[in-house]
């Protein structure tokens, strides 16, 4: 099953295996470059149905990191068109996942620690719901105000329409791991007391109404994802019961499939990580909400990814890690399937 299509809307995927969006701290000024269109691109060659770049920023500040990518003016989008345009001729989809750091922003990359970079120090002042830093070592962050949240509903919308005009065919909303609308999703962060604070509905409302615009603006015949923490894996924080009703509404508006991850708001949460151990959520939200997910996290082996598949726990499976360690991953799992799938012309000599 894990190389059977897979069809949303008009678009058709070869197979279920879907590449996650994995920063590569890499962008200058916000622009892919030749790294980026080698890394997405060789992903595509090694036979990913979907090939989604990283979380791309909204605007300068709504980076993780400043060697972070974005999607903020027309330089952006026509340093992604030769990338869209590579993945597209391997046979794969392009998607983006379009995205805001929120308090989580202004942080050098991981390598060297990924501390928070105060302003004077390649940094900037950060915003979220409420002005609650996610530790003390990071700054408080400035807390939007009303006309401030009109503005990142048409941030995000922009990003879309020149999503677009890059060439992706999928866009992904980024509501997962503690970034800009997952604080909106979660009362960990969301302290707010007008109607974008308090109750599940009024903490859904920014992520919704940003779903809504870009399902809206996107064409009819493709889809629209959203990714999801499906827990804050702390204790009165964001949970199941919360991402299923989510989802119902998600689903109400039109959006096509939920990635299903989990954590990344509280940085000190005790996550149980182990093989597979986020699929339980991916499983849940499909058969409570009735919408196509995608399971994701420590997805490793052919016969696990594809006994998620054969099980119903959900319809496609994206690969994190995996596949920056073997971009030709999908080629070798149809191999140990005994599946029969094309391999590129230039690379069939070395395929027994």
């Amino acid at each position: 099953m894990l190389f059977t299509p897979f069809k949303l809307r008009e678009t058709t995927f070869k197979n279920r295996i879907f590449m996650s969006p994995m920063c590569q701290y890499s962008a200058q000024e916000g622009i892919p470059n030749e790294w980026h269109r080698v890394h997405y691109g060789t992903r595509a060659v090694g036979g990913a149905a979907l090939v989604m770049v990283e979380a791309t920023a909204v605007c300068p500040e709504g980076r993780i990191t400043p060697w972070c990518t974005g999607i903020w003016s027309e330089r952006h989008v026509a340093a992604f068109r030769p990338i869209t345009d590579f993945i597209r001729a391997q046979g794969a989809v392009p998607a983006i996942q379009i995205a805001h750091a929120g308090r989580k922003a202004s942080c050098d990359v991981p390598w060297r620690g990924g501390r928070f970079l105060p302003i004077g120090s390649g940094g900037w002042q950060t915003v979220a719901p409420s002005a609650i830093p996610v530790t003390p070592a990071h700054g408080t962050p400035h807390a939007l105000t009303r006309t401030e949240i009109d503005g990142v509903i048409e941030l995000f919308a922009d990003a879309a329409h020149r999503a677009l005009a890059a060439g992706f065919e999928v866009a992904e909303v980024h509501c997962a791991h503690g970034y800009l609308l997952n604080e909106f999703l979660s009362p960990l962060s969301n302290r707010r007391e007008d109607e974008y604070g308090g109750n599940l509905e009024n903490r859904c409302r920014l992520p919704l109404q940003i779903a809504r615009t870009i399902r809206q603006l996107w064409p009819q015949q493709w889809p629209v994802f959203v990714r999801i923490s499906a827990t804050d894996w702390v204790e009165g924080g964001w949970d199941l019961e919360q991402s299923i009703q989510f989802a119902q509404w998600l689903k109400e508006i039109g959006i096509d499939l939920i990635d299903c991850s989990s954590g990344g708001l509280i940085l000190e949460a005790n996550i149980p990580a182990a093989p597979g151990f986020q699929v339980p959520f991916a499983e849940a939200v499909r058969k409570r909400a009735g919408i196509a997910t995608g399971a994701v996290g420590l997805i490793t082996e052919p016969a696990q990814a594809e006994g998620i598949l054969t099980q119903a726990k959900a319809d496609v499976v994206f690969l994190g890690r995996e596949l920056l360690r073997n971009p030709y991953w999908p080629l070798h799992a149809a191999s140990k399937l005994n599946v029969e799938i094309p391999w590129p012309n230039q690379y069939v000599r070395a395929k027994q």
